[in-house]
C-alpha cells in the first residue's frame, strides 16, 4: 500500500482581489465594470467583479454615489499613456 504524499513548499495561493465584501466603503462607491457585463447583470441578476474586485450584483443608481477612488485609479493606469500600467485601455469602461 502506497501513501500519497505533498511536494514540500507546495502551498494554495487565494485570489483576494476578487473577494466578495458585503460591508465597509466598498458599499459607499460606484464602481468600474465592463459595460457588457453590467447590462447582462442589471437583466439576469448575475454578480459582477470591478476593477477594485468587489464582487456584487449591481442593483442600485450608481450616479448617487462617488466614483471609488481604486477603480479610478486602475481605470486611469489602463488607458494608453496613463501610469505605468499596461496601456492597453481594453474594452472596459467606467461603469458602475
Amino acid at each position: 500500500m502506497s501513501t500519497i504524499g505533498f511536494s514540500p513548499g507546495a502551498q494554495t495561493i487565494e485570489d483576494r482581489r476578487t473577494q466578495p465584501t458585503d460591508d465597509g466603503d466598498h458599499e459607499r462607491f460606484s464602481h468600474y465594470v465592463p459595460k457588457d457585463k453590467l447590462t447582462e447583470a442589471m437583466v439576469m441578476g448575475t454578480p459582477v467583479i470591478a476593477l477594485c474586485g468587489k464582487v456584487w450584483v449591481p442593483s442600485r443608481a450608481p450616479e448617487k454615489f462617488p466614483v471609488c477612488p481604486e477603480c479610478k485609479e486602475i481605470w486611469e493606469e489602463m488607458k494608453p499613456g496613463g501610469g505605468d500600467g499596461p496601456g492597453s485601455g481594453g474594452s472596459s469602461g467606467p461603469d458602475a
